[in-house]
């Protein structure tokens, strides 16, 4: 007997998937287990794999399309065997249904619109509203090349932004971007975010990351490392790692720390729980599993769930310093800049050393400037003195 694929649900919050790519196509054969659809929610993309053995029989949500949980977008059966009839979809507004933006010239002016006869003529019969043309002749007045230009731009299915400047090429927001817009504005709109910045010297951690590469002979990153010191300071700077519900600052026990991942659709940001009790190699090691994952759309929704603190490095694009913004409803988040050699000042003396920026941003809301600065401080401690550092990784 034939299995219907559904859309699934891959979240609590999750109500709709959109299907990016088939991996297969109607009339192939698969296997149960085997990559069969890729779809995209509001947090991840990911890859969806067939239920059972048997023919791929009916595909009945095409790729680009929205999707409820729980409908069904596939069949998966043997031959001679008749798929059901196709759903019915419910009414979801697409980009072209949507009413697109008025133009500034689009705004009526007060009074009659200064046009020539020619134009007037010629804008009645192809019913064009000479309102929204912008006039080139003498004083502002339409000619009728102006109208022949509108007619030209409505055929051609021209497009302008909002301020009158035609579009070239027009980009749908992917889900995942939709979403990383709406939580951004979300977080600076609900929160006092305040951002403290501070230069350190960067020798202990740069020496500390080629003595553990040399010891394990694994690749270490510095934002590993970042991970297992933050993690374990975090214990002692419980604010840093709590979440605002209502008037009720929530401490949580679990320290787990998210690490923000680039990708070509947008920012996602998978999660290493517990990460003050992890081993360094361990700590690298799942970093490193994540970030592959996240980068071929197979992480799952309970790998980017459930962080407390955020770590976000910019570094590799050589950006020296930059304000982050929090992740909700977490109350703080780190920002990484790159490390690079400069004069390094310790004590009297002047050498050639590391440097690097750290900025936090943090919830005034939860806790006050002075709380926050500390962490940072402490921070900054650990990191710059060797025995320190190798204290907290050990």
């Amino acid at each position: 007997m034939g299995k219907e694929v559904l859309m699934p649900k891959l979240g609590l919050t999750m109500t709709k998937g959109k299907i990016v790519q088939w991996k297969k196509k109607e009339g192939d054969r698969v296997q149960e287990g085997e990559d069969l659809v890729i779809i995209e929610t509001e947090k991840i993309t990911t890859t969806v794999k067939s239920p059972v053995s048997g023919i791929l029989l009916k595909i009945y949500a095409k790729e680009g399309e929205e999707v409820p949980v729980g409908q069904i977008i596939a069949y998966i059966g043997e031959i001679g065997e008749q798929p059901p009839p196709s759903p019915t979809k419910p009414a979801l507004a697409t980009q072209q249904q949507q009413a697109q933006p008025i133009r500034t010239e689009e705004v009526k002016v007060i009074g009659e619109v200064r046009a020539s006869p020619r134009a007037r003529r010629l804008a009645k019969e192809k019913g064009i509203d000479l309102s929204k043309i912008r006039g080139t002749g003498p004083g502002g007045m339409i000619t009728e090349d102006d109208v022949i230009r509108e007619l030209e731009n409505i055929e051609k299915g021209m497009k302008f932004t909002a301020t009158g400047l035609r579009v070239k090429e027009v980009i749908p927001m992917s889900v995942i971007r939709q979403e990383i817009s709406r939580r951004m504005v979300q977080s600076l709109q609900t929160m006092a975010q305040v951002t403290l910045s501070i230069e350190i010297n960067a020798n202990s951690l740069v020496k500390m990351k080629n003595e553990i590469e040399s010891k394990y002979s694994m690749k270490i990153t510095y934002t590993d490392i970042l991970v297992k010191v933050v993690a374990k300071l975090l214990r002692d700077h419980p604010y840093l790692n709590a979440t605002l519900e209502g008037d009720q600052i929530k401490i949580i026990e679990e320290v787990n720390i998210g690490i923000a991942v680039a990708l070509d659709q947008g920012l996602i940001v998978p999660v290493i729980r517990n990460a003050d009790t992890k081993p360094i190699t361990e700590i690298a090691k799942e970093s490193h599993e994540l970030a592959d994952k996240a980068r071929e759309n197979k992480l799952n929704p309970d790998e980017v769930s459930g962080g407390t603190f955020t770590i976000s490095n910019l570094g590799m694009y050589d950006i020296d310093s930059f304000t982050p913004i929090i992740n909700p409803p977490q109350t703080a988040i780190l920002g990484v800049g790159r490390i690079r050699r400069a004069p390094v000042v310790v004590g009297d003396n002047i050498s050639i050393g590391y440097i690097m920026w750290l900025s936090l941003t943090f919830d005034h809301r939860v806790m006050d400037g002075h709380t926050a600065a500390k962490f940072l401080k402490e921070l900054t401690e650990i990191l710059e003195d060797e025995n320190k550092l190798r204290t907290f990784l050990s």
